[in-house]
């Protein structure tokens, strides 16, 4: 572990080190078993960068995979020179110009930056305590039901 430390230098919480950071979770997220705490991370991050006037909501986009296929829409945020996308809030559609469908062809630029970088800056960078990753904490083992005579307590 400590190895990895010495491995790659320290990197500041700049914006184009934090954009790049949460683009590169968000990559990875979006093919995790368990995406849940990347997602929350990269939320958390830009929701600190819109607080601090360091990213900017630009408008709504039509999301390309609404839940229960219902149209639904994504806040669309810039943060260096990178975009992303973040659920909206009630006051979002009434403040934020609406955009349309998503161009396909507007791409964000490669990162550098490893996983295991940009999870420690996004980490640090937004103050989470301790990091809860399902691959972190014990898996609970199998148990078989028991099966009560009938008309015995459960209890």
């Amino acid at each position: 572990m400590n190895s990895e430390s010495n491995e790659y230098p320290q990197l500041h919480p700049t914006v184009e080190n934090l954009s790049q950071a949460i683009f590169t979770v968000n990559r990875h997220a979006k093919t995790a078993p368990d995406p849940k705490f990347l997602y929350r991370v990269k939320h958390d991050a830009l929701q600190k960068l819109l607080k601090e006037g360091k990213a900017k909501k630009i408008g709504l986009h039509y999301s390309r995979n609404p839940k229960n296929s219902q149209q639904q829409s994504d806040v669309l945020v810039k943060c260096g020179n990178y975009t992303f996308h973040l659920p909206p809030s009630k006051e979002d559609f009434s403040q934020l110009p609406h955009l349309g469908n998503l161009d396909q062809s507007v791409r964000n630029p490669k990162a550098t930056i490893s996983l295991n970088q940009a999870k420690k800056l996004l980490v640090s960078y937004i103050g989470l305590k301790e990091e809860h990753h399902s691959s972190h904490q014990k898996k609970q083992r199998y148990e078989k039901p028991v099966f009560k005579k009938l008309g015995e307590s459960y209890f």
